[in-house]
């Protein structure tokens, strides 16, 4: 997340204040006296500056009852007589306090309304105007806060769906091997089912994290490998090189698919059968290469559900990296391959 001292209601409050101080000391630091260096201060000049102090604290609570109270509650509500109204009597009231300093302070010169609405319109169409364009604005943050809040959220809620998705998925494939080797009646089925039990508490409790390291997901990559060796023996040669660095993290769960189609498509009706894979990662840049040997009429017996693994990557792809990844996939020559690269950092 950023750091925005906008963010700071501190820092917002003290902006508030400075450009009040400065607005409403514009008049003191403009203005040209007319009066003899020489000639002694008016006795009423202190009353004034009183006075104006009053007026402008009018004014600036004018301005926040109307960003806060009037403009939201009333004009948000289409009550435009009622914004009105009260827009009316707001000025009205800074109309009696003027009129009750004069009568008490300045008793000696007559208050005259004309004065005051020469004087005080051009203030109040200011704050009127202002007030509205600030609440506009404040209104326009507030909605692109929401906006961003649920996109993130909705991105959230999908990439928890797609992750979702994986797990069953994974769990189909690994219970078939399970179902092959209990037919086999194989000595592999105990061990094969304590590393399941393994790779399930991994998916059961490490997996909620947004981020686990990449060594923990490379473990569970190579259980999986394991039981799909223990599996298919010397039916499919696998050829596997894992070279990371420790300290960097991943999406979990992200990188399964790959393989697991890799199986799925590269076994079977296919002579020599081959896989392999290569993961290396060098100061947060991955680089993931997984290749099979695949064969068309056999592949086009698989399961309708066959590209939902591939779809699934894709798309969290997309979500968490962006243009921070890159993904090749190919068919040449019997082979079927996918490359992806992706910036961790």
């Amino acid at each position: 997340m950023k750091f925005s001292l906008t963010n700071k209601k501190w820092f917002v409050v003290l902006l508030h204040a400075i450009c009040w101080i400065l607005l409403f000391s514009l008049p003191f630091l403009l203005r040209i006296s007319y009066k003899d260096e020489h000639k002694a201060p008016q006795p009423d000049d202190a009353a004034f500056t009183v006075f104006y102090f009053i007026t402008s604290v009018a004014w600036i609570m004018l301005f926040y009852v109307n960003v806060y109270i009037f403009l939201p509650f009333l004009l948000g509500r289409k009550k435009v007589v009622r914004f009105i109204f009260l827009q009316v009597l707001a000025i009205f009231i800074v109309y009696f306090i003027h009129r009750l300093y004069f009568d008490l302070y300045i008793t000696h010169q007559p208050f005259k309304t004309a004065n005051f609405i020469i004087y005080n319109i051009s203030p109040y169409l200011f704050i009127i105007a202002s007030s509205t364009a600030y609440f506009v604005l404040l209104e326009r943050q507030h909605n692109l806060k929401l906006s961003q809040e649920r996109e993130t959220e909705n991105l959230k809620s999908e990439l928890l769906f797609l992750r979702s998705q994986v797990s069953p998925h994974f769990m189909f494939n690994v219970l078939n091997n399970m179902v092959a080797l209990a037919r086999k009646k194989s000595d592999l089925l105990e061990p094969s089912l304590i590393k399941l039990s393994s790779l399930m508490r991994y998916m059961l409790y490490e997996t909620d994290e947004q981020k686990v390291p990449l060594e923990k997901e490379t473990e569970y990559i190579q259980s999986y490998i394991d039981l799909q060796q223990q599996r298919f023996g010397k039916n499919v040669q696998i050829h596997t090189s894992f070279n990371i660095n420790n300290g960097s993290e991943i999406e979990p769960m992200l990188l399964i698919p790959f393989v697991e189609n890799a199986f799925k498509h590269g076994t079977g009706i296919i002579t020599d059968a081959q896989i392999n894979m290569e993961l290396r990662e060098d100061n947060g840049l991955l680089q993931f290469l997984v290749s099979n040997k695949y064969n068309d009429s056999a592949n086009g017996n698989k399961d309708k559900n066959s590209g939902i693994g591939l779809n699934n990557v894709k798309r969290r792809l997309n979500l968490l990296y962006g243009a921070n990844h890159a993904l090749l996939i190919n068919k040449k020559d019997g082979w079927f391959t996918v490359s992806l690269q992706i910036n961790l950092h």
